[in-house]
């Protein structure tokens, strides 16, 4: 997916920035092109050692507020996961990081969304049953500090209770999205030759389709069941089978169990509530209170009891989910049907709020 966040380097200078940074250099072999924010490359270190690396995005890159340091996000949370007994949470092992990148291991498997298709649906159940299973142990994982929010000292984005955390996150994305809109309109050319400039400019603008105030007010409407969550635990919030890998021998009829070997990408983190985490877990599978995923949440240990106040809070981070998907689109440059399938996510997260107040 290419992105105007992408920041996209020569071997060589890959292997400088390495140099300087980690003390090691690298031979690229590939770059990686499935991810959507970052650009990273498939590696070997000069002790041999098989990498990817992925790179922050350009220092004058538009980037969103709770993009701001995102790397040292992402190398927290690798951080946060090693202390996890082994084999309760499959993902990279962080082998450098710095301002401008992080250097991960290499997955054994396979990307979920590339093999799922071609699951039978034994295999899918199975599967899902042990990333909710999974999930639950990534959620033991509780703020050091007890605040809420994106951890990235640069985000500004955190508070001591939840209710005055998720306001802030969503409030930022708003800012986001007024100064996408003021950039666009800046940005139009007075020559009608330059018209597909002003188009590229209008698209940056990333609609919403609904006013702020009514986003204001929906999540005002919420701050009473968001007050509910008392601790803050780590969510991934970006759960979706492209950041699952997952080994399948045989197609998943062979003698070796299916099995998941990996989880990535996980800059999108925040300190929160752990029912968020079922909003980007819907787009591979049923989450609902009867699913195989929930199921295997609550046979590791995990809680979710699905009373009103928990689908209200629910309906908020789809909400979220939504807004940011939208918002992302301009600085991005998203178009065409991805954007028009953000826009329709968010819309159907308003409808679906409305209908509960």
């Amino acid at each position: 997916m290419q992105s105007r966040t992408k920041r996209h380097l020569s071997p060589a200078d890959l292997d400088a920035l390495l140099r300087a940074s980690a003390g090691i250099g690298c031979r690229v072999e590939a770059e990686l092109t499935d991810g959507w924010f970052a650009a990273a490359y498939r590696v070997v270190l000069d002790d041999g050692r098989p990498a990817v690396v992925k790179l922050a995005p350009p220092p004058d890159a538009p980037v969103l507020r709770y993009e701001r340091g995102i790397t040292a996000t992402e190398a927290m949370v690798y951080g946060r996961l090693a202390t996890l007994p082994p084999g309760q949470f499959p993902t990279p092992e962080l082998l450098y990081s710095g301002p401008e990148f992080v250097v991960l291991s290499v997955l054994d498997g396979t990307p979920w969304d590339k093999v799922a298709d071609g699951l039978p649906p034994v295999t899918q159940s199975a599967l899902r049953r042990e990333l909710g299973a999974v999930t639950a142990r990534l959620h033991t994982l509780t703020a050091p500090d007890g605040r809420f929010g994106y951890p990235a000292p640069e985000a500004a984005l955190s508070a001591s209770d939840w209710p005055t955390a998720f306001t802030a996150m969503v409030d930022a994305l708003l800012e986001d999205a007024a100064d996408a809109a003021d950039a666009a309109d800046a940005e139009v050319p007075e020559d009608a030759e330059v018209a597909a400039g002003a188009a590229d400019a209008a698209h940056r603008r990333s609609p919403l389709d609904v006013p702020s105030a009514v986003i204001r007010a929906l999540v005002a409407e919420g701050k009473g069941v968001l007050g509910e969550v008392t601790e803050p635990r780590l969510v991934h919030f970006d759960l979706w089978p492209g950041n699952v890998f997952v080994d399948v021998p045989g197609g998943g009829e062979g003698p070796r169990a299916p099995r998941i070997t990996g989880i990535i990408d996980h800059e999108r983190a925040f300190w929160g509530d752990p029912v968020a985490e079922l909003v980007s877990l819907a787009f591979g599978g049923d989450t609902g209170p009867d699913s195989d995923l929930v199921a295997g949440y609550t046979e590791a240990g995990g809680h979710l009891d699905f009373t009103p106040a928990v689908r209200h809070r629910l309906a908020l981070y789809r909400l979220y989910l939504g807004l940011l998907l939208v918002v992302e689109c301009g600085p991005r440059g998203y178009v065409g049907d991805h954007l028009a399938f953000c826009r329709r996510t968010l819309a159907e997260a308003v409808a679906e709020l409305r209908a509960l107040g």
